[in-house]
C-alpha cells in the first residue's frame, strides 16, 4: 500500500508548523505547536498503519482483512499524552498571565551570565594554552574569580554580605556537647 501524497504533505505541514511554533516565546503559540505536532503524529500513525480493514476481532473478520490494532492503541495513547501536555502548558501560560500580564517566556539571566563567562574562558576549556604557560586546568580553575567571595579572603560569604560563621554550632546553642549546663545532655 502506498500512502496518499496529500496525507504525507499534511503530516509534513503539521510537523513543520508545530516545530516553528514551539520555538516562539509565547506559551500560547508553544501550546498550539504541541497540539499540531500531536495531530501530525496521530496522522502519521494512521498512515503508517496501512490500509483500512475490518474490526480486529477474531471470529468477526477474517485475519487477512483485519486492521492493525496496534496503530489504534498508539493513536489513543498519543491523544492522551497530548491532552496531558496541553493541560500542563495551558496551566503554565495562565499562571504566567496572572503573574506578569503576558505569557512570554523570560530570558534566564543566570544562563546569560554563565554563557558570557564561558566565552571569556574559551581557551581554558580547550586546554590549548597549557603548553605556553605550563599551568593545568586545575591551576587555572583555582585562580578563577568567585562571586560568592566578596571580601577576597577565600571563604564563601553569607547571603547578606557578612562572613559566614563557621564556629557557631548548627543548633544555635553555645558550648560543646556534653558540657554541663549547656544543653549537652550530661549535666542534667
Amino acid at each position: 500500500m502506498t500512502p496518499s501524497l496529500i496525507l504525507v504533505l499534511a503530516i509534513g505541514v503539521l510537523f513543520a508548523t508545530g516545530v516553528y511554533l514551539l520555538l516562539e516565546r509565547s506559551l500560547t503559540r508553544v501550546l498550539i505547536g504541541f497540539i499540531l505536532i500531536g495531530n501530525g503524529a496521530n496522522l502519521m500513525f494512521l498512515v503508517a498503519g496501512g490500509r483500512a480493514g475490518g474490526a480486529p476481532l477474531i471470529g468477526t473478520t477474517p485475519p487477512d482483512q483485519m486492521s492493525d490494532p496496534l496503530v489504534q492503541a498508539m493513536v489513543l495513547t498519543a491523544i492522551v499524552i497530548t491532552l496531558g501536555l496541553t493541560a500542563f502548558v495551558l496551566a503554565m501560560a495562565y499562571r504566567s498571565w496572572q503573574l506578569h500580564g503576558h505569557d512570554e517566556v523570560q530570558d534566564d539571566l543566570e544562563d546569560r551570565r554563565v554563557a558570557r563567562h564561558a566565552a571569556r574562558n574559551a581557551p581554558a576549556f580547550e586546554d590549548s594554552d597549557t603548553e605556553e604557560s605550563g599551568a593545568t586546568l586545575d591551576d587555572e580553575a583555582a585562580e578563577v574569580y568567585d562571586e560568592t567571595d566578596g571580601d577576597g579572603d577565600g571563604e564563601t560569604d553569607a547571603r547578606d554580605g557578612t562572613r559566614a560563621e563557621k564556629e557557631a554550632p548548627p543548633s544555635g546553642r553555645s558550648g560543646t556537647p556534653g558540657t554541663p549546663g549547656t544543653g549537652g545532655g550530661e549535666g542534667r
